[in-house]
């Protein structure tokens, strides 16, 4: 039994003033965390303990389809290397030298160790599949940390890695984790969705996220509340409503007009008395694309190759660039903006007036030239109205495939709030919902990462007739200070938060009213002793405080229940105080063990329910 006078719990009345989201204000003010440095916390008592809840939820769902493993954080060059993610991770790995000069990293994610141990130990396909998974501290360099443990340089993550014998297997693997995740998560007490998503440095064929909704989350989420279709707008798709097309104008070809001072879309739109989805927009960037390295793999002196392009994305005016999608299309590392200079070297014209006609695209992306994307909803399109690479003209009629070619056409722009629903069932029939567009916070993420680490790093097995093959692989991973952030995020009012009982530092607090009071003080105790003895996680108030003190305290710290005892307990009764519903009850004293056993047990079972 924990008694609150000899615990050290730090609590705050005020939230310093560069905290902006609501978990890092109330973590911060109950005491949790303390900040080092940028993006860099302390987990104090009350923290850890809701750590270690957290961890253990996840190892015990682990453990029923992986094994567990510890991997250093400290790791070697070599493996990023082989993996060619050694110059890939840019800016986001920490690097350093020891005393040798040999280049280590602090390690961001391990596929490359995992890897690295099967190529060297597994050998037939007898041996497959295998899960290995490890709850270890990752490293990340963010170049901008905030929103307290959101976005981080340092934190504690769950990563597992799957090895099978076919796609198939690996269909399997990823299945086991996605049911393990949703136990995971609603153990936890999350409300949360799962999403289609980007695999992003990860790579792979499909990714999944796991996702919890709050106005805190740096991710949008597009769903549809009709056939609960749900994915990351970085991943999302829409269906398109026809677009009436313009009447051409004389022989149908495309008509220089002059539009003076007409350099935005809405004034574009205004000139022409059309809708900006017949405009076709442009968007120029630079995109950087990376190669391998001019020497000999693994040798020090060997740097790779980064080249520079030029890209221009045509779209739909009332439309927006996806880069995450744009660079997944064209297989790049990192893109900005065009300057004055690179847009007149590629395009040949003026920011406000750029178009397609007359370019000639490269004919490969990232290739010599310039590489021409359009977006697919301009595709089938009639007498469109685009720059005319001249300041204060535009062109109009003009026809896509007809007046201009591309490189490649692709799927590069964000879906809209309200557009339709892009889901089709099994017969045919479009469902009938409209995108709702949220903000949500990303608690894990499983990636289907196919042959990219085992094919790049030379890991072989033998198959049933004998002949050497690669396994496939997954990646899978949750963050283990998200879900305490998300539960904050989720359940908050104005006094502090509310955690799960599965998660909660402690399960129900007992708050002596008046300490000064030797029979409050007794039944104070021995209520504590009760609990504690029939296995429930208590916390005994036994302050020197005021009772309004420690009842803001209590609501403050994340702790679901607190069981008041103050003068009522003379007649055999206390306050029993549901934290989440802020609802009190009058309990009798011999009656609080069960009623506080029964609210668990029915919170547990809408936990199951949730999954």
């Amino acid at each position: 039994m924990h008694r609150w006078s000899k615990l050290f719990v730090p609590t705050l009345r005020e939230a310093p003033s560069d905290a902006e989201v609501a978990s890092h204000k109330f973590l911060l003010r109950a005491g949790y965390i303390r900040q080092v440095g940028a993006g860099i916390y302390s987990y104090l008592f009350l923290a850890q303990r809701s750590i270690n809840k957290i961890i253990a939820i996840v190892r015990e769902e682990m453990d029923k389809i992986g094994q567990e493993f510890l991997l250093p954080a400290l790791l070697p060059k070599e493996p990023w290397e082989e993996s060619g993610r050694w110059t890939g991770m840019g800016d986001n790995m920490f690097r350093l030298k020891d005393r040798k000069g040999a280049d280590l990293c602090l390690g961001m994610t391990h596929e490359e160790i995992m890897t690295a141990i099967a190529r060297g130990e597994l050998r037939s396909y007898k041996q497959l599949p295998q899960i290995w998974y490890q709850i270890q501290t990752k490293f990340r360099d963010e170049p901008r940390p905030k929103s307290g443990l959101l976005r981080v340089r340092q934190f504690i993550m769950k990563d597992a890695y799957s090895f099978d014998l076919k796609p198939e297997g690996l269909d399997d693997s990823f299945n086991k984790h996605d049911q393990v995740y949703r136990t995971i998560f609603s153990r936890c007490g999350l409300k949360f969705v799962a999403v289609e998503a980007d695999s992003g440095a990860m790579g792979g064929s499909q990714s999944q996220e796991f996702m919890v909704y709050t106005d805190a989350g740096e991710d949008l989420i597009a769903s549809c509340p009709v056939c609960h279709y749900a994915a990351n707008v970085e991943k999302a798709i829409s269906r398109l409503e026809p677009v009436t097309e313009m009447e051409p104008t004389g022989e149908g070809t495309p008509e220089l007009v002059h539009t003076p001072g007409c350099a935005a879309i809405s004034d574009v739109a205004a000139f022409f008395k059309i809708s900006p989805a017949s405009d076709i927009k442009c968007v120029a960037y630079m995109v950087m694309k990376r190669g391998s390295a001019d020497a000999k793999q693994g040798d020090a002196k060997s740097s790779p190759k980064e080249t520079w392009h030029g890209v221009a994305a045509f779209l739909r005016g009332d439309h927006q660039v996806n880069e995450t999608k744009l660079l997944g299309v064209l297989g790049g590392a990192e893109l900005r903006p065009m300057v004055a200079e690179e847009l007149q070297q590629y395009l040949n014209g003026p920011a406000g007036y750029l178009g397609p006609v007359g370019l000639t695209p490269s004919a490969v992306p990232l290739g010599e030239g310039v590489t021409v994307i359009v977006d697919k909803s301009l595709e089938n399109r009639h007498n469109l109205v685009c720059g005319a690479n001249r300041i204060d003209y535009h062109l109009r009629n003009v026809v896509p495939g007809r007046d201009f070619c591309w490189t490649l056409a692709a799927d590069i722009r964000s879906v809209n709030e309200g557009e339709a629903c892009p889901h089709v069932d099994e017969s045919g029939a479009t469902c009938s919902g409209r995108l709702v567009v949220g903000k949500a916070v990303e608690v894990g993420h499983i990636f289907k990462l196919g042959y990219k680490y085992s094919e790049s790093m030379g890991a072989r097995v033998l198959d049933p007739n004998g002949k050497e093959v690669t396994p496939i692989m997954g990646s899978y991973g949750i963050g283990i200070e998200r879900i305490l952030t998300a539960a904050v995020e989720q359940s908050h009012d104005a006094n502090g938060f509310c955690l799960p009982a599965s998660i909660a530092p402690f399960t129900a607090v007992i708050t002596v009213t008046n300490l000064a009071d030797a029979a409050l003080r007794e039944t104070g105790e021995k209520l504590a002793a009760l609990l504690d003895t029939a296995g429930i996680d208590v916390l005994l108030d036994d302050r020197d405080e005021r009772a309004g003190v420690k009842f803001k305290d209590a609501d403050l710290v994340g702790i679901p229940y607190r069981i008041n005892v103050g003068k009522k307990a003379a007649g055999g009764v206390v306050e029993l105080v549901s934290r989440a519903k802020s609802q009190s009850t009058d309990v009798s004293i011999d009656q609080v063990l069960h009623e506080l056993k029964t609210r668990i047990a029915e919170e547990n079972l809408l936990e199951t329910a949730a999954e």
